[in-house]
Order: structure tokens, then sequence, then C-alpha cells
């Protein structure tokens, strides 16, 4: 979080913050956007898995949180109503682009991990780890991009993004049993999908260790 934000007090007192919003604040629209950018990007490019079209939703988000402020109901906290603009704006963006026949590709997804969903940040790993840590996002993303967008949508929302049941049923505007229903599909896609992949990558890694086993070093057999 930027300096600015960490210097106000609106982490702690959201009314005053949703005040100072609803009154044309320009500090506190800042705040709002250092604050919730990281989840909300995260969150749209879970349901578009695309870094360029997620960069791009979520500007649209954030506009339209903007106009809209004044409209927020005081029963929400200011989060479920951003991922609910959230959720809305990126399968907007899904439906726009299947009817527009996009393919929606874009290099900045194949990009080192910069700031992507599922991003594994570890400072002190070592290459290796890195890797295989990239090598799986990769993998949990191609997964993740398969699952129909409503499942997913609750699957991110509650797994990733740690909100309560309540919470996601909030932004989905359904019922709690309905998004109980829906993650609980969503994870057994995830899982049929996964189980096969991961299963394949273990016998290529015993079968690697296997041969590098079987070669001589330095002209001696093992």
């Amino acid at each position: 979080m930027s300096d600015l934000a960490q210097s106000l007090s609106w982490g702690r007192d959201e009314a005053d913050l949703v005040h100072e919003l609803q009154a044309g604040s320009d500090a506190a629209f800042d705040y709002l956007v250092t604050y919730y950018h990281g989840g909300v990007f995260n969150l749209v490019y879970g349901i578009l898995s695309d870094g360029a079209d997620a960069a791009d939703v979520t500007q649209e988000v954030f506009l339209r949180a903007f106009r809209g402020i004044r409209g927020f109901r005081r029963g929400s906290s200011l989060k479920t109503w951003l991922y609910r603009i959230s959720v809305r704006q990126a399968l907007n963006h899904r439906r726009w682009c299947w009817r527009h026949h996009r393919q929606q590709v874009s290099i900045d997804a194949e990009e080192e991990g910069k700031s992507l969903a599922l991003d594994l940040k570890d400072s002190e790993a070592t290459p290796y780890e890195r890797l295989a840590c990239q090598e799986t996002q990769q993998v949990v993303r191609a997964a993740l991009a398969q699952v129909p967008a409503q499942f997913r949508s609750a699957v991110i929302l509650r797994d990733l993004e740690g909100l309560s049941y309540e919470e996601v049923a909030e932004v989905l505007e359904v019922s709690v049993g309905t998004v109980k229903s829906r993650i609980l599909r969503g994870r057994r896609m995830l899982k049929d999908i996964l189980d096969p992949v991961v299963a394949a990558r273990h016998t290529e890694k015993e079968s690697s260790l296997a041969s590098f086993g079987s070669q001589p070093i330095n002209g001696w057999e093992r």
C-alpha cells in the first residue's frame, strides 16, 4: 500500500471513507484504488484469464465505482460492493468477447507472474523453487479457466480472496446455499481437471530422476 494510503485513517473507518467518497474527495478515491486495486485485479483476472483484459476491466470497475458511489448501500461493505461490480464487469467483458469472436490471447499473461492471480511470492525462494511455483501457477490458471464462470467466480471469492459464504452470496447476489453448491461443484471440477495433470507430472518427474540416476558421473558408473 502507498505511503498516502498508510497515512490515512480510512482503513479503520469505512463509514468516514464512504462519506468522503460520496462528497467527491479525490484523496478518498485515491485511497480506495490503492487499497482495493490488487484484490479487484486478481478477481477479474481469475475470471478472464487474461492480464491485459483484466487491467482494462479493473480500470472500468473503479470508474463505475466513482460514478456510482452515491448509490452505495450502507448495509454492504465497500469490498463486497466493489467485488460485485468486478464480477459483473468481468462477465460482461467475457460476453462481449464471445459475441465478437475475439480470441483472448495476451503476452502479459506469459510474463513472470507480475501480480497476477494465484501468484506465490517468496523473496527467499531459490531459482528452482521459483520455477516450480511458476509452473504450478500456470497449471492452476489453465485448470481454473476450464471451470464455468459461475463456479469459478465463487471459488475465487471464497478460496483465493477469503470472503465468507455470506460475503460471496452478497457479491454474486445469490443465496448462501447456492454459493456453497457452486463452490463445491467448482472445487470438484478443479480436482477432476488437476488430478490427471498432477499424476502425469509426478510420473514424468520420477522417470527423469530414474534416468538421471542411471547416468555415469565423470566416467564412473554409479
